[in-house]
């Protein structure tokens, strides 16, 4: 039971016995949805597609966000730490790649109780993917039960980070998390079917009109990472969804095909390696349908 939330960068202090935090979570895991996912990198969702687990509600709330049923309307289904436990065993019988939990930061006392019960049976790696908004002493908890580590890494600008997803200390604390998430499970591991076993993919997605920001963060990933250790996924997915608010205009359309390319260029022209996505990607096809799913 947590008493005082201080799990992530907010540190709202909540008693979550009996109320929420910021992000929206209580005492007891809420999923959305527990199912095979064939949309991750290629070496995430590689043969049958990642063990995804969503589970509902964040820390970031960003007013752009994808999965905003979930996220800030906290669409779910209230579960046992017992039956997460379950469901990652599922999901391994089902075949899948890897148990991908998505959003998971404000669960993971929950997630570190349920992989207590059944890390023993589980042969497939566990993924952690999230929003990079984390603190250094909650990654530092998840040792030994992380086998890869798949982070956002949003916003280089806090103006830019405090405008989107109120959090003008994102990229501070997201930097320190990252790192310290590559000296946590260490170099790039892959089994002989191109699956990630060991190690980080940071994930960056192009904003419309942003890209000297995206670019940014490119170089600062360069400046800071080994090649070794870390894939770079750039991501052309920005969907304008019609909750977005007027408020926040210039997010109204999709990322052009100059920006997203100034973008992936400068990544070439550092060296770094990873992924990069077609411009239809950029869809509310490839939103996952949180129909409760596998729960």
């Amino acid at each position: 039971m947590i008493y005082k939330c201080t799990l992530c960068p907010r540190k709202c202090g909540a008693d979550r016995s009996n109320s929420t935090g910021i992000c929206g979570a209580g005492s007891s895991v809420i999923v959305a949805r527990a199912s095979l996912h064939k949309w991750e990198e290629p070496c995430i969702s590689y043969k049958n597609g990642a063990g995804t687990v969503f589970f509902s509600g964040c820390n970031l709330h960003c007013c752009f966000c994808q999965n905003n049923k979930i996220s800030n309307k906290l669409f779910g289904k209230e579960i046992t730490d017992k039956q997460l436990a379950d469901i990652f065993l599922r999901l391994q019988e089902d075949g899948a790649d890897n148990i991908d939990l998505v959003t998971p930061t404000h669960f993971v006392p929950n997630i570190i109780n349920a992989l207590d019960m059944v890390k023993h049976k589980l042969d497939i790696p566990v993924v952690f993917n999230c929003g990079g908004y984390e603190l250094k002493e909650t990654i530092d908890m998840l040792e030994g039960y992380i086998d890869v580590y798949l982070p956002d890494m949003k916003y280089f600008s806090s103006d830019i980070s405090s405008k989107y997803s109120n959090a003008p200390d994102y990229f501070e604390y997201a930097s320190e998390a990252i790192l310290a998430m590559i000296k946590q499970v260490g170099k790039l591991t892959f089994n002989s079917e191109g699956g990630l076993m060991k190690g980080t993919v940071i994930r960056h997605m192009v904003l419309p009109s942003h890209r000297h920001d995206s670019i940014k963060l490119i170089e600062w990933i360069a400046d800071n990472t080994s090649r070794d250790d870390v894939l770079v996924s750039i991501m052309n997915q920005f969907t304008p969804f019609d909750f977005i608010s007027e408020e926040f205009s210039e997010l109204k359309r999709k990322v052009t095909k100059m920006e997203y390319n100034s973008v992936i260029n400068r990544a070439a022209e550092l060296g770094l390696k990873g992924f990069t996505q077609e411009r239809s990607s950029a869809s509310e096809d490839y939103v996952p349908d949180f129909d409760l799913s596998g729960i």
